[in-house]
């Protein structure tokens, strides 16, 4: 593998060069390594596994010192693939101030959806029979023939 990132490499059995792919990668593709497991209920709504993680997002966190602790997702940091519950800090070392706790997305479970931006569930899939009709009405109209 190269010093730069390079979209044509596949995989690798290799721990290092596994790191080294997700260290040197760009932000676009850092962002879908920031997904997350959805909660059953979200799962069964919207048709998918796991999702990337956002502000706004309710999460909760399922592995470590903090597990089964819930909060809303406030900070999240692409470039260092990790994200900052609200309401989740640990004591200084003097005991007075409290220290930014920084999660991995998959450390946690998505309970609440953000769902703001409605391009963000575009593949999910619609729960709604006469809303599925709806739109392959849409999409099946026939187009004019040129002349």
């Amino acid at each position: 593998m190269k010093a730069e990132f390079n979209k044509s490499w596949k995989s690798s059995k290799q721990p290092r060069k596994q790191r080294k792919f997700l260290a040197n990668a760009p932000n676009h593709i850092k962002r879908t390594l920031l997904g997350a497991t959805l909660d059953k209920p979200l799962r069964a709504k919207y048709g998918r596994r796991s999702i990337e993680v956002r502000k706004g997002d309710e999460v909760k966190v399922m592995r470590g010192k903090f597990a089964k602790k819930q909060g809303k997702v406030g900070i999240v940091d692409v470039k260092n693939t990790r994200i900052q519950i609200d309401g989740l800090q640990r004591a200084g070392k003097a005991g007075g101030e409290k220290l930014i706790t920084w999660f991995h997305p998959s450390n946690v479970k998505i309970i609440i959806l953000n769902v703001d931006d409605k391009k963000r569930l575009k593949n999910a899939v619609v729960e709604n029979v006469e809303e599925k009709k709806e739109i392959k009405k849409v999409e099946s109209k026939p187009k004019e023939a040129k002349k």
